[in-house]
């Protein structure tokens, strides 16, 4: 069974933690506060949703990415090697930061995860959104991947799927993906569309 974990307890975090809890599959979450401080909210979500510290939290197989992006460094720093994990990306940066020098925000994220494989995805809806059940009038709410390992993107579309969503896949990082990247002071064209596929 592949394990998951939420880095950031913030409205993102949260988001995602109740698209697990609906579904009742096990995900562990953790933030850079100490985990009491986190257990009334995980409580509140549902019995799916387990507290640990954040160096009990990487030992997961696949770490959702939901700190502030200008924390993502710091995350990184707390596991010596990033080999065999998975991060999705669900961090946006917004105005971009000088220091990406024209790559996307994701491309910047994954220099930080030697070793790792990265996904950017989750990241278009805001909050109360993704934190809604993703089935609608007959449809499922679409959710945006992209990555530069086309290995990676396949786990990431089978959990969203499990999550009740729609992925959709866009290819790589500065290519589909830029769609759903800034550039300076604009939104990539595909953030915020709430989106829908119908069963086929």
């Amino acid at each position: 069974m592949m394990s998951y974990a939420i880095i950031g307890f913030g409205k993102i975090g949260q988001a995602l933690a109740h698209a697990f809890a609906r579904k009742n599959i096990e995900v562990t979450v953790a933030s850079r506060r100490r985990p009491e401080a986190l257990a009334p909210q995980a409580r509140a979500i549902g019995p799916a949703v387990v507290v640990k510290s954040l160096r009990a939290a990487l030992e997961a197989d696949t770490i959702i990415l939901a700190v502030p992006f200008g924390e993502h460094g710091e995350v990184a720093k707390a596991l010596p090697s990033w080999e065999g994990k998975t991060v999705i990306d669900a961090t946006n940066a917004f105005p971009v930061p000088e220091e990406l020098d024209g790559l996307p925000s994701s491309a910047f994220v994954a220099k930080s995860f030697t070793g790792a494989k990265l996904v950017k995805g989750f990241n278009h809806l805001v909050a109360a959104t993704l934190a809604a059940d993703p089935i609608v009038e007959g449809g499922h709410r679409v959710v945006f991947l992209s990555s530069d390992d086309e290995d990676a993107i396949a786990p990431v579309a089978d959990l969203a799927q499990q999550l009740g969503f729609a992925p959709v896949k866009l290819g790589r990082l500065n290519e589909g993906g830029a769609l759903v990247h800034a550039r300076g002071r604009t939104w990539g064209q595909l953030i915020f569309q709430d989106l829908f596929k119908k069963e086929q």
